[in-house]
């Protein structure tokens, strides 16, 4: 039994963690640029404004809350050329005027919709690919649960980044299970996993007492 699953596991874990490759890079770039607080290029370049004009918003949208407003403003995002991910929306009653952003990895574009003169204005802002890849990075996460994930790319990078959770973990274990079938290299991988162990534990202790 033992001598068919050691050469299956070890297929599977190294085209496995052939196919992570990209999606490793990816998270240790933006975890690097989270923790020095540090963007290449982070200059961020805005777009003069533009006014659309004319645009047909469904009757009930200052009425409408949450998620239902965000798939409201969605539906009308085609008829002023914009596309992302919703955030926030501000309601500004007084002024009768909605203001969101629509995010992409690397552009924002704030809109600002005036509902009584059905028309918006649009302002682009470029952040960079590196910016991007700490939005990815840091998305879905748990802000705004109730209404993110409102744009499909958005959905299909949530799943890709859950499917690359599960199948850390498989190359995590499937290695610890190679490492242990070796008896040769029994020795030396118990000492890496008891220092790692006691690294992290002993990190976690002296953050949170």
């Amino acid at each position: 039994m033992i001598k068919h699953l050691y050469p299956l596991v070890r297929d599977l874990h190294l085209c496995i963690g052939l196919f992570l490759a990209p999606f490793v890079l990816v998270f240790s770039f933006s975890v690097f640029f989270l923790t020095h607080a540090w963007i290449p290029g982070q200059a961020q370049t805005s777009n003069p404004s533009r006014v659309v004009t004319g645009a047909t918003l469904p009757a009930n949208i200052e009425t409408l809350d949450g998620r239902a407003r965000v798939d409201a403003l969605r539906a009308v995002l085609p008829q002023l050329g914009v596309e992302g991910e919703i955030g926030f929306v501000r309601h500004i009653p007084k002024q009768r005027r909605l203001v969101f952003a629509a995010s992409v990895p690397g552009r924002e574009t704030t809109v600002s919709v005036d509902v009584a003169g059905r028309s918006a204005t649009i302002t682009q802002r470029d952040s960079g690919i590196w910016d991007g890849l700490v939005k990815l990075h840091k998305s879905p996460g748990p802000h705004l649960a109730a209404i993110r994930m409102n744009w499909f790319p958005m959905r299909v990078w949530q799943w890709f980044a859950d499917g690359a959770v599960y199948l850390l973990l498989f190359t995590t274990l499937s290695g610890v299970y190679l490492w242990a079938v070796l008896r040769g290299e029994r020795a030396a991988g118990l000492a890496m996993l008891i220092a790692g162990a006691l690294s992290f534990i002993g990190i976690v202790y002296a953050i949170t007492y």
